[in-house]
Parts: structure tokens; C-alpha cells; sequence
């Protein structure tokens, strides 16, 4: 049987399979994702930090709100499954059908949730972080379904990310409406 061959950057495709040279563990790339999401999502700590204790320390909050404390291991451990998520879509190659799509993705969610802290904390407007919340809630479940269809280990990884980002719009809406004028 003789297979058909085109050259890509990637390496050599065929019908059936894609075989990269990005395959194989890579360390420096590895840890270049891990810490550069969590460099990324640190951003949204700049206009969050100073508002907690002055403005948000105000607002009248549902009971089922955590304790600050909580938010910042929380957030560190999602962008740590962000940054392994989208190292195993890039590791996929850029070459491989929806790879190029899911990281085009995986960056709009990810402005998405630095535009969301300077809504909610920098704007300090529970209304306008509740409307990019959603936005974002919904770039999230694009960027897990395209992650899916390049690694399902990749998708699954976001799906802590889109659970606590849930729980916060839940969050972000009882805020809305309990502090509404």
C-alpha cells in the first residue's frame, strides 16, 4: 500500500496521522507556558489587589462568598492547568488541523479574564464585570471544546477554569444585584 505525503513545518503528514517533532516532552517550552500564564493572569492582580481592601471591602457580599484568602491559590492553580493545557495544544503543532484555532482561542479567553478583573475591581462596576464575565464564560467553553478536539487531556484540564469562573459569575451576579443603587 502506498501512502500519499506532503511536507509540512511540522514534519511529514499524512491521511492518518501527524508525525511532529514536537511529540516528546519539552521542558524549556513546558515551563515557558506554565509561567507565562501565570505571569499573564497576575496582570489582573494590579487594579484587583488595590480595590480589596478599599471598595470591595464595602460591598454587601451573599453568604456564600469565600473568604479573600481563597482567591489567590485558586486562581494560581488554574493558571497553572491553563499554561500545562495550552503547552499540549502547542505541543501538538502548529501544523495539526484546529491547533493554530484552539490557541487563537485560548488567547481572547485569556485578555477576556484580565479585561474582566479591570471591569469588575479597575472600573470597580459589578455591572460591567457580570457583562464580560459572560463573554468571557463563553470564550471559555469555545476555547475547552477546541482544546478537546486537538487534546482531550488539554480541554479536561480547563475544566476547573470554567467551573470557578461559573461559581464567580454567580458571584459576580448576587454582587450586582445586592449593591445595586
Amino acid at each position: 500500500m502506498v501512502r500519499k505525503h506532503r511536507r509540512v513545518k511540522s514534519g511529514i503528514v499524512n491521511r492518518r496521522k501527524v508525525i511532529s517533532n514536537t511529540k516528546k516532552f519539552q521542558t524549556v517550552p513546558f515551563f515557558g507556558f506554565v509561567i507565562g500564564s501565570m505571569i499573564l493572569g497576575s496582570t489582573g492582580s494590579l487594579v484587583t489587589m488595590p480595590a480589596i481592601p478599599t471598595w470591595y471591602a464595602n460591598l454587601i457580599k451573599p453568604s456564600f462568598n469565600p473568604p479573600n484568602w481563597v482567591f489567590g491559590p485558586v486562581w494560581t492553580l488554574l493558571f497553572i492547568l491553563m499554561g500545562i493545557a495550552s503547552y499540549l495544544v502547542w505541543k501538538s503543532g502548529t501544523g495539526k488541523p484546529g491547533v493554530n484555532r484552539a490557541l487563537l482561542a485560548y488567547g481572547l479567553q485569556f485578555a477576556l479574564n484580565i479585561l474582566w478583573s479591570s471591569a469588575f475591581f479597575g472600573v470597580r462596576s459589578p455591572g460591567l464585570g457580570l457583562f464580560t464575565i459572560i463573554i468571557l464564560w463563553i470564550a471559555i467553553a469555545v476555547t475547552i471544546i477546541r482544546f478537546w478536539r486537538v487534546n482531550h487531556l488539554a480541554g479536561l484540564l480547563l475544566a476547573p477554569y470554567i467551573a470557578w469562573v461559573s461559581f464567580a459569575s454567580i458571584l459576580n451576579t448576587s454582587i450586582y444585584l445586592l449593591n445595586r443603587v
